[in-house]
């Protein structure tokens, strides 16, 4: 099992990015939780992680903080809640408000991010209460270790970036690009605009 990576951040395009560890280049895929704190490429990083092994591929997803894997990790032993679909919700919402989404029974919020209907975000939230709650309480916000040395990080069309992006989180590319052409782009990274159409998708 590998729990976690030190290296150095060699490209990121969510939700994949690419770290060398020791001359070894490993891919992940990461929350936009996590992409929002990640640094230049060319930084050095440690992420926590977490590893699905199937029958035709292992899949290495990383997290910025312990408890982004913790709630991860608690959200895949939900019934139909795969790796993909608890990437998603943890890039669609953050932890605070899908926890208060637990907690105050509101599945009208959950069933707005791709891929969760009605009986999904019921069952969420029937089978997430006593682990949101867990979770709550050692729940601490912290950033991934960081040294930049110099490296220059430059985007080539965030926009078009971000829409691939949402598509690889779930959405339809239709609705992917509506929630990206709604949001003013103009000196944006990828990053905040996923932030900006992701804030949008759930109000």
């Amino acid at each position: 099992m590998i729990g976690r990576l030190r290296g150095t951040l060699l490209a990121k395009q969510a939700p994949v990015l690419l770290v060398d560890v020791g001359g070894v280049g490993y891919e992940l895929e990461a929350p936009m939780s996590t992409f929002y704190q990640l640094p230049a490429e060319g930084s050095v990083i440690t992420l926590h992680t977490h590893l699905v092994v199937r029958e035709d591929a292992h899949l290495l997803y990383g997290f910025a903080t312990e408890n982004e894997r913790k709630l991860f990790r608690s959200l895949i032993k939900v019934n139909g809640v795969g790796a993909k679909l608890a990437l998603t919700i943890l890039s669609g919402i953050s932890a605070d408000d899908f926890a208060r989404c637990i907690q105050g029974n509101d599945s009208a919020t959950l069933v707005r991010l791709p891929g969760i209907g009605k009986k999904t975000a019921e069952r969420l939230i029937v089978e997430m209460r006593d682990r949101v709650d867990d979770w709550l309480e050692g729940a601490t916000l912290s950033l991934p270790s960081v040294t930049v040395p110099g490296g220059a990080y430059s985007v080539m069309d965030p926009a078009r970036e971000a829409m691939s992006a949402l598509i690889a989180l779930g959405y339809k590319p239709q609705e992917a690009s509506r929630m990206v052409n709604g949001v003013d782009a103009s000196g944006k990274s990828s990053e905040e605009i996923i932030r900006a159409a992701l804030q949008s998708a759930v109000q």
